[in-house]
């Protein structure tokens, strides 16, 4: 598929990802979708989520993110080493990784890495997020963002036609699109990264020390 059939294959499902998410922002959904009588937003995990660590953990920590979103990028590699050595491998965090879509790159984006097997999702994610320069065209110039992407496939061992089989997917471009309203429509996300812990929404945290106390906070109140 050449890039602009391709890009435009995938810009309507962003046109109506966008459009809901804009409806929900608002309107916003009802109290009961939003949070329990607690004032607590109530996430259930899923088999097709992408996961790490312990699913019993104290804590559990949906991210929002985009993998277009340079915030997000910049809490892949200056937060989640530290939150992954000091929490999620030592089981206090049962770590949920969710995209939402802010275009249809985003949408192109997951579906590669939705192709890989489980285990080197995260690897492909990082990949992506450590490599926006070369291939995000949100903020950077990049003439061909078809063209970027299939070498980030390549990267991870994926051919050509193995990218636009999985950016061509509609049943996973709709699960991702799906994932986004959700987001909007239960919890009012409306940007990312956005962070559900233990049923508390939080925005990006300012630095490290100020999300480690934040957790710190969440495990004396499951002890």
């Amino acid at each position: 598929m050449k890039s602009k059939q391709w890009v435009y294959a995938i810009v309507g499902i962003a046109l109506v990802a966008v459009a809901v998410a804009a409806y929900f922002v608002f309107y916003g959904g009802t109290p009961e979708e939003v949070a329990d009588a607690a004032g607590q937003a109530k996430v259930t995990v899923t088999a097709s989520d992408r996961t790490l660590g312990n699913p019993k953990a104290p804590i559990t920590m949906v991210e929002y993110a985009a993998p277009t979103c340079p915030h997000c990028a910049h809490f892949n590699e200056e937060f989640f080493p530290r939150l992954k050595a000091n929490y999620i491998d030592s089981g206090k965090v049962y770590y949920v990784f969710r995209v939402f879509p802010l275009s249809s790159v985003d949408v192109a984006a997951e579906s590669m890495a939705r192709c890989l097997p489980a285990n080197n999702y995260f690897q492909f994610i990082d990949l992506l997020f450590r490599n926006q320069p070369k291939w995000d065209p949100d903020g950077y110039q990049i003439p061909d963002v078809h063209a970027a992407l299939v070498q980030m496939g390549r990267i991870a061992g994926m051919s050509a036609g193995e990218v636009d089989r999985c950016i061509g997917n509609t049943a996973e471009q709709q699960r991702i699109t799906k994932i986004g309203e959700d987001a909007s429509n239960v919890y009012g996300i409306n940007g990312t990264p956005t962070f559900i812990i233990n049923g508390d929404i939080h925005a990006i945290f300012a630095n490290w020390q100020e999300m480690k106390d934040y957790l710190d906070s969440k495990l004396k109140k499951a002890a």
